[in-house]
């Protein structure tokens, strides 16, 4: 079925500004600045980098308000008509925590993951999230694979395979930045933290689908909950990940988590000082609260309006372009063997969605059998043709 002008819009908008966000996250990793101990030293701090994110999310409920009030104060009933804030606006709060949470884990730990692998490996195991929500689609949203769909996961799996062999290979350089025992767990990791965003998908595909939450609205609540005890607003994934950032400045941790002031799990104090020290830092942090409020927005629009793993398809189109952009900055060496990792993806996620490869092949097919019988049809004709009317059966 094909798609309207407002679902082409959200698709669109979810793959650009996922991936300045990605870029922007990336750029951020590689500036160095100096820390709160006097000594230059790259940004690597993933926790404070989710706290900007959910900070980002929070900008998606600033905005419904915006547009809701002002919509409602032309007492024309305009605010359930608007597409952005149409739909059930009477829905407990708590019902979005769980995806909150899911996406405060998966979001920090890809970024640990970032930290101790390629830029190009991290996009593409980003890829492998489409099997888990696959799988989790069958068991709670009760849907049924075709043979087609278990295709495209096998091609999928091949790809992702392929990617983790470049790794391992491709790293001959004990000295280098990536370790290979360093690429290893930051791969584990990554492919980790889509396990939990499979479950935040469907979970968000049960309830925003049934509950019809407006999408500006949702993304909100995930990143801030006002709820008004002894007039203190409580927030969801900001004010959880944040809390934790004062215990883990206590927890001394082992190399290569350690890359901070203090050798600690998160260091703040040092995060702030490179940020104080350094401008760029600051424009990309903010590239990326921005980018990732219009990114999280389109997406959850994107899976009210088709589905999740439309979600995972538009969300891994995007590694293609950050993958160029980064070769381009010189961010990473290019490898034959993630190019053919990623047309494995590629090629298993169109198969599984029914996008180009089915279509293409009943083409090739039909114009083939027009041919053939074009050409079947000339030869008798030929034969009609230059035969005698009174020449016998041979």
């Amino acid at each position: 079925m094909a798609w309207s002008k407002k679902q082409i819009i959200f698709a669109l908008t979810m793959v650009v500004t996922g991936s300045i966000n990605t870029l922007s996250t990336k750029w951020a990793d590689n500036i160095e600045s100096e820390g709160s101990d006097g000594q230059v030293r790259r940004f690597e701090h993933p926790f404070v980098q989710a706290c900007a994110m959910f900070l980002g999310e929070f900008l998606c409920l600033l905005t419904f308000k915006a547009i809701y009030y002002h919509l409602r104060r032309k007492n024309n009933g305009a605010e359930n008509r608007h597409d952005l804030v149409q739909g059930n606006r009477e829905f407990n709060p708590f019902i979005l925590f769980v995806p909150a949470m899911c996406d405060m884990l998966a979001t920090s730990i890809m970024y640990v993951g970032l930290n101790l692998t390629y830029p190009s490996s991290f996009q593409l195991l980003r890829g492998s999230v489409i099997i888990f929500v696959a799988i989790l689609s069958v068991a709670f949203l009760n849907r049924t694979l075709v043979k087609r769909e278990w295709f495209g996961i096998a091609f999928i799996m091949l790809g992702l395979v392929v990617v983790g062999m470049s790794d391992v290979i491709s790293n001959d350089n004990t000295s280098s930045q990536y370790t290979r025992n360093n690429v290893i767990t930051g791969d584990l990791l990554i492919i980790l933290a889509q396990i939990i965003t499979a479950v935040q998908m469907v979970y968000e595909e049960y309830y925003v689908t049934a509950l019809n939450i407006p999408a500006l609205q949702a993304v909100g609540w995930e990143g801030k909950l006002l709820h008004h005890v002894k007039s203190f607003p409580w927030f969801f994934g900001f004010s959880v990940l944040g809390t934790l950032l004062l215990p883990m400045y206590f927890i001394h941790v082992m190399y290569p988590f350690n890359s901070n002031a203090h050798g600690v799990l998160e260091d703040l104090p040092d995060a702030l000082a490179q940020l104080a020290n350094n401008y760029q830092l600051i424009i990309a942090i903010c590239g990326m609260i921005v980018s990732i409020a219009f990114f999280n927005f389109s997406g959850i629009s994107v899976t009210k309006e088709i589905s999740a793993t439309t979600r995972m398809v538009l969300d891994s189109v995007r590694t293609l372009v950050v993958w160029m952009v980064s070769l381009l900055l010189v961010w990473q060496k290019f490898h034959y063997l993630q190019l053919i990792g990623f047309a494995g993806l590629l090629f298993g996620m169109c198969l599984y969605n029914d996008i180009f490869v089915l279509q293409t092949y009943r083409r090739v097919r039909v114009a083939l059998l027009l041919r053939i019988g074009r050409q079947s049809a000339d030869g008798m004709s030929e034969v009609i043709i230059n035969r005698q009317a009174d020449e016998p059966d041979r």
